[in-house]
């Protein structure tokens, strides 16, 4: 029988212990945390936010939700979602301290932080109690978590029933020849931006590979109706490079 020490999954393109890649993962998102919001503006010529509000547009926030953002980083999706539901208050849960520090300092955080809370935690093992929140979103995140079915498991379990879960994350072009030229601009532009003003190549390759390891649009969808979610439905954004995934805790 093996072992859980002896699984292996992926990080990027590397086969890693998966009692390590958490770590790694961790060790990633610290290293580019004081640079992050700026490299999300560069990379996606910030397409990113038009992608984000796209997210708050099918989401339909309400007056008095609570939402989870998990991976949740500097805020952007919660200070969103505050912004179009008074009332509302939202949880930023991320495993990384630096990242909800650094959204800490934003100046949106402050006008909201009576409605706001930052959480260290991790998403395959969230630190809630079952049923609290009417909303769980977590955006280009997913494929950094270690086992992906757990975090959707996860999710399930803290969602009120009619709560609703939403998933923004890169995905497949399904032109081959348009994938091939994301793939080119990715892996050849990316890094050296990254290298140039975040100082860290290597980060931001892992980044890009992750997003090339992470399953196309229908085999995702799959994994979130294995999860017990009902009426699983996706939308592709800028032809299919990022996702939105919605799901229904029925």
């Amino acid at each position: 029988m093996t072992q859980a020490s002896d699984k292996t999954t992926h990080f990027g393109f590397q086969n890693v212990p998966e009692a390590e890649k958490a770590g790694m993962v961790h060790g990633v998102f610290s290293r580019v945390a004081s640079k992050y919001d700026v490299m999300n503006d560069l990379m996606s010529v910030g397409i990113h936010r038009i992608w984000k509000e796209a997210m708050m547009d099918w989401l339909a926030p309400r007056p008095g939700q609570r939402l989870l953002d998990v991976a949740g980083g500097t805020g952007d999706v919660a200070f969103r979602f505050l912004g179009r539901a008074p009332g509302a208050t939202a949880v930023v849960c991320d495993l990384t301290e630096p990242m909800l520090v650094e959204g800490r300092k934003r100046a949106e955080a402050e006008k909201m932080a009576d409605r706001l809370d930052w959480v260290v935690g991790d998403a395959m093992a969230l630190p809630f109690p079952d049923a609290i929140f009417d909303t769980y979103t977590i955006s280009f995140g997913i494929r950094n978590v270690t086992r992906t079915a757990d975090a959707l498991a996860e999710a399930y379990r803290v969602l009120k029933p009619g709560g609703r879960l939403m998933v923004l994350e890169f995905s497949r072009i399904p032109n081959d020849l348009m994938q091939k030229a994301y793939d080119l601009y990715s892996f050849n532009v990316i890094p050296v931006m990254g290298q140039i003003v975040a100082g860290d190549r290597d980060s931001y390759q892992y980044l890009v590979e992750s997003i090339r390891k992470f399953p196309e649009q229908e085999a995702f969808a799959a994994m979130i109706r294995d999860a017990g979610f009902g009426q699983v439905k996706y939308r592709n954004l800028s032809m299919g490079i990022a996702a939105l995934h919605s799901g229904w805790k029925l």
